[in-house]
């Protein structure tokens, strides 16, 4: 039983229950894109309806990982499906089971006020904001927003973050930018703003149908 209900595993040549980075990273992208498609469907279509089963699959997900194992979470089981054939990322599992209470904190918010009282506000509005923004950051750049606050609510220094950013290495060449670099930056942005300026009525044209394909289907 033991074995069943455990937050994190035993690895060796660590002297604390870790986790895999890589999975997890998947799983994030996993679930951020369900929830970004149902978004897609109450601005466009004024649907309800898939956002109401993916928040359901959300907060029964995170319960799982959180309460009982991670290694029975299905989306984080199909995450280690994908990438099965990568070198495990180990990452102090303390930390990250702390992120994710603050996921069931919200998920089951959302979950109440919009599945069980069938609502919405701007409460749900910000709290699936919210959910979008940590679960993009995770996925995209590996960056654990909800263990950032960790050291917040505990004297004790979270162990083995993702790309060791806990240990307050000094930076290789490689992750300095120059001067150079962040100017290109602004004058791409500048770039992008002109762009925007000069040619935003083109832009806004609708294209047309270059073969007369679509339209000699829909004339039919």
């Amino acid at each position: 039983m033991n074995n069943l209900v455990q937050f994190g595993e035993e690895v060796e040549g660590y002297d604390f229950r870790v986790l895999n980075e890589r999975e997890i990273r998947a799983a994030a992208g996993i679930l951020f894109l369900a929830t970004f498609i149902s978004l897609m469907f109450i601005l466009f279509k004024n649907n309800f309806l898939p956002i109401k089963y993916v928040i359901t699959i959300f907060v029964a997900d995170f319960i799982i990982r959180v309460f009982i194992n991670p290694k029975f979470s299905p989306t984080l089981i199909i995450g280690r499906l994908i990438v099965n054939n990568q070198s495990p990322e180990y990452v102090g599992a303390k930390q990250k089971k702390f992120a994710w209470t603050i996921g069931v904190a919200l998920s089951a918010t959302m979950f109440t006020l919009m599945v069980v009282v069938n609502s919405y506000s701007p409460i749900t509005g910000i709290i699936c904001l919210i959910c979008l923004v940590f679960l993009f950051f995770e996925s995209a750049f590996g960056i654990c927003l909800g263990c950032k606050f960790y050291p917040l609510f505990f004297k004790e220094k979270a162990k083995r973050c993702p790309g060791e950013v806990c240990d307050g290495k000094s930076k290789h060449d490689i992750q300095k930018t120059s001067r150079v670099q962040l100017l290109i930056v602004f004058a791409f942005s500048a770039f992008i703003l002109l762009t925007a300026w000069l040619f935003n009525d083109d832009f806004g044209r609708k294209p047309y149908d270059l073969f007369g394909i679509f339209a000699s289907s829909q004339s039919e």
